[in-house]
């Protein structure tokens, strides 16, 4: 990674002033960076559109690069190991990064300089300073950036966030973020690398370490690569808090936590936690804890409590009440006007939001619009979970300046 520097100055340059514009009638040529589970599974649902085609894929681990391409229908992308050889291809007009967490902003930075517009798989990143700095470069080279929160895109969720903003559940105080379980993982003796990973190229940015089974294959347990589930499906459903409230940034969050099942590993987040934040209007709060149950998606997702009813929204199911009335519906409120409890379940299918939220994207790359979760938005949503992981590995209070966080 010697010529790392001389390559973007050189590439990056020659493909920003070289492309132009895809055209409203044109195929979007793509590259995919990272394709490992979700990776190999997103290439599958963007190759369905006539008007784009998979041209590149790239992993630093070659069984995951062969079987997604094998996973294809359509596309017979070439292959590669380093991402640099996928952004310095003026032929490729965007890239899709899958990668693990500590990739995302440098790559979105480096895809930015290269003339590429990029969908970025949740969450931005794994730290606030790269984050932002991912947010600046996109906005200067003025790239069409979509976050892969992808609930924004499903019908249901939307029509959940016309019911709170209606004011139909009266003034909301408290929103809940329930997500079950943990990954946390005990401490691994170090071992080689497989021949056929690039384990240098994985860690990148992050600081350099052994090569342990569970670095790699749990790469979201550690809090150099991710943060644990804090920061996978919590902004997920932070994401949704900000959607349906309209804001953009908390005050400050702290947090308590302590390992339950494992000894503690200081390199992951503890499995246990609670993770509160203040914002201007309401509280939000976080946790992991689950009444055990078959049904292992029931109780998670979003709780909006209201002074006059309470939502429950998750992929699977959305559910609301009206508070009893007891004279007023909360501090010089009327009581709150009777609405009907109601609960409906349905079968949990993702694709036609992932398929909507690539589709805008790709829309949005040929009228250079906004797209539905833009880098901005994705950084605000992230943000909560970072400086909620901050509290929770430092067991400090962490207030948000509104440019940086501060113990």
């Amino acid at each position: 990674m010697a010529t790392r520097r001389s390559f973007l100055v050189g590439s990056a340059l020659t493909a920003a002033m070289s492309r132009s514009a895809v055209g409203a009638n044109e195929r979007i040529r793509l590259g995919f960076l990272g394709t490992g589970t979700r990776g190999s599974y997103m290439a599958t649902v963007a190759e369905e559109f006539e008007d784009c085609q998979i041209l590149a894929m790239c992993d630093v681990y070659k069984p995951y690069l062969e079987k997604a391409v094998a996973g294809l229908k359509v596309s017979k992308p070439d292959t590669y190991t380093d991402y640099r050889r996928v952004l310095e291809r003026k032929d490729i007009d965007a890239v899709f990064i899958a990668t693990p967490d500590h990739w995302h902003a440098p790559m979105i930075i480096e895809a930015s300089q290269a003339g590429k517009d990029i969908y970025c798989e949740k969450p931005l990143s794994n730290s606030i300073e790269a984050g932002w700095r991912a947010v600046e470069v996109a906005q200067r080279h003025k790239r069409v950036v979509q976050i892969g929160l992808q609930q924004r895109s499903w019908d249901h969720f939307q029509k959940c966030c016309q019911l709170v903003q209606s004011g139909m559940f009266g003034t909301i105080f408290h929103c809940k973020l329930h997500w079950q379980g943990s990954y946390t993982r005990p401490k691994e003796e170090p071992t080689p690398p497989p021949p056929d990973l690039d384990w240098e190229l994985f860690q990148g940015p992050a600081p350099r370490k052994p090569f342990s089974p569970s670095r790699f294959r749990s790469w979201r347990s550690y809090y150099d690569y991710g943060g644990g589930i804090i920061t996978d499906q919590g902004v997920h459903v932070a994401d949704v808090v900000h959607w349906y409230m309209k804001v953009r940034e908390p005050r400050y969050a702290s947090a308590a936590a302590q390992y339950v099942n494992f000894e503690p590993n200081p390199e992951c987040p503890p499995d246990s936690f609670q993770i509160a934040w203040q914002y201007d209007n309401f509280v939000m709060s976080f946790t992991n804890a689950y009444m055990p149950q078959t049904d292992y998606l029931a109780d998670q997702g979003n709780y909006f409590f209201g002074t006059r009813g309470v939502l429950h929204v998750n992929r699977q199911s959305y559910t609301y009440r009206p508070m009893p009335v007891r004279g007023g519906a909360g501090r010089g409120q009327p009581p709150a006007p009777p609405f009907e409890a109601f609960n409906t379940k349905f079968a949990y299918v993702g694709k036609p939001s992932d398929s909507a939220h690539i589709r805008n994207w790709l829309d949005c790359i040929k009228s250079r619009g906004t797209p539905t979760t833009d880098i901005e938005t994705g950084f605000y949503s992230t943000l909560p979970l970072l400086l909620g992981l901050l509290a929770v590995r430092d067991g400090k209070t962490y207030y948000w300046d509104g440019k940086q966080a501060r113990a």
